[in-house]
């Protein structure tokens, strides 16, 4: 038998909503649907959170039906919204106590204009729109991860495999369907609402519920890649041969490079050292063993039996990248941005490896500092292909992402593992200052609680997203019944 609900205003919404709704779409607390999709975040402390309902709509109209009912009860009633639930940070598509909508239904994939564009529900998985194209020798700027949702990469940011010469995945939305806080269902793109389709290209939750999102496609085949996996003594070459590759003047658009180090229990078990490092780079064109990789990966010495470099689809590199991943446990990410600097990228890592033994003994304890490259050919698409919000250009590059991923298992370690998070990453930014190397940019998909993105995309755009939430929400409902993520108004 369902929880009962709490008597509040969320009651009425909810009555409100099951008789507009066909039955179904309202899954109350205690539920089995409930329960199912409730556990199903990447992150247990999403999961932590409990929501009185789960929306499911599987229309846009039933979606616009929904935001009319609560429009009346904004800053009163909280909601959240949930595309596929990658993102760790508590609240950012869950919510205690409100009305969690969940978009998984809203999963259609549709090729337009002889297959130049990808029309993809904002409920659907990356993997399934590979599984889709890889068949026609086409593919899309999308996630890394088979498992990781389109809305929260789109309306973010968003890294990919072809990102050096496509840009971020926001970079490639060439238009969102989106409902506004009227109910009413608008396109934006180039031509319609424009300054709506720049803002939702780093926006967030900020601005309305995207339900659709319309990619442009390109011929993409087999491509070269996998993981590397090898011993701390070589992490110090790694980071120069990234630096080296960075800085060269014309350095193909062809590559993604990953570099990370860290600790795995299980790792640490199997092979007997406490540090161990990753490299996870690809070529996206059918090459084995490019030479442009061959820093990154004849790494000597290192873990024969873990490497699986290779040529493969798009739909099995990003099979494959989920599975290095974790989910359905504690996780944690945070970031800063730096110049491509040796020095900096080394002292970084060497605050990372010095911060790592106090936690080893944490239950089911995985922790990496992964650094991403962002070339100059990546920061050149974004004005290129129409502009966003995300405040980074060509002139600013090369950049390198830090990111600090957490994975753990048991509630009782959540003080100590962000704990070191939090404390790490201000050591990390105190040493990329005092070298003139930090950047204030912070990328959504990875931020943390406490970090400001939206002011770090710098004064204009903050005011541009300011203005377009104003234009299009009047009544602020996103920012006052849509609280979690951040907020273009404090």
């Amino acid at each position: 038998m369902a929880e009962p609900l709490p008597q509040t205003t969320v009651n009425g919404v909810v009555e409100t909503l099951k008789a507009a709704l066909p039955m179904g779409r309202i899954h109350l607390r205690g539920s089995p649907e409930y329960e199912k999709l409730n556990s199903a975040y990447l992150s247990g402390l999403e999961s932590d959170l409990r929501p009185l309902v789960i929306f499911q709509p599987s229309t846009v109209t039933e979606i616009s039906t929904f935001v009319k009912i609560l429009t009346p009860f904004a800053g009163v009633v909280e909601c959240a919204i949930r595309g596929a639930g990658q993102q760790p940070l508590p609240g950012c598509a869950n919510v205690d106590n409100g009305i969690t909508l969940e978009l998984s239904l809203l999963n259609s994939i549709t090729l337009k204009n002889q297959n130049s564009v990808v029309q993809i529900g904002a409920g659907a998985r990356w993997g399934v729109v590979y599984q889709k194209l890889d068949p026609l020798g086409k593919s899309v700027t999308g996630s890394r991860s088979a498992q990781g949702g389109i809305g929260g990469l789109a309306l973010a940011g968003g890294l990919s495999f072809f990102s050096s010469s496509q840009g971020f995945i926001c970079d490639n939305v060439l238009n969102y369907e989106v409902v506004l806080s009227s109910g009413k269902v608008v396109q934006a793109n180039a031509n319609e609402n424009r300054d709506l389709w720049v803002a939702l290209r780093g926006g967030g939750n900020n601005l309305g519920i995207v339900t659709r999102y319309d990619f442009r496609t390109f011929d993409q085949g087999l491509l070269w890649g996998g993981n590397v996996f090898y011993f701390a003594d070589s992490f110090p070459g790694q980071i120069q041969a990234l630096i080296t590759e960075l800085k060269k003047p014309n350095a193909t658009e062809l590559t993604h490079l990953m570099i990370s180090i860290g600790y795995s229990g299980a790792l640490a078990a199997a092979f007997g050292v406490p540090i161990m490092c990753l490299n996870q780079p690809y070529y996206t064109k059918a090459v084995e063993n490019p030479r442009v990789l061959e820093p990154f990966t004849n790494i000597t010495p290192q873990i024969q039996a873990l490497n699986s470099m290779s040529l493969k689809n798009v739909t099995a590199a990003a099979s494959e990248q989920t599975a290095a991943g974790q989910s359905q446990v504690r996780a944690g990410y945070i970031n800063i941005h730096v110049k491509a600097d040796v020095a900096t990228l080394q002292a970084i890592s060497d605050i990372y490896t010095a911060a790592l033994p106090p936690l080893y003994n944490v239950a089911g304890i995985t922790l990496s500092l992964t650094l991403q490259p962002y070339p100059v050919s990546l920061l050149a698409k974004g004005d290129a292909a129409g502009g966003n919000v995300l405040g980074l250009h060509a002139s600013d590059g090369p950049i390198v992402s830090v990111l600090l991923l957490s994975y753990w298992e048991k509630k009782t370690d959540d003080a100590a593992v962000i704990g070191f998070m939090d404390a790490t990453l201000a050591q990390m930014r105190a040493a990329a200052t005092a070298k003139g190397t930090f950047l204030p940019f912070i990328y959504m998909n990875y931020a943390w609680k406490g970090q400001d993105v939206i002011k770090s995309y710098g004064t204009a755009n903050k005011a541009r997203l300011q203005a377009a939430s104003k234009k299009y929400d009047p009544i602020g409902m996103f920012q006052k019944a849509f609280t979690g993520g951040f907020k273009v108004f404090p």
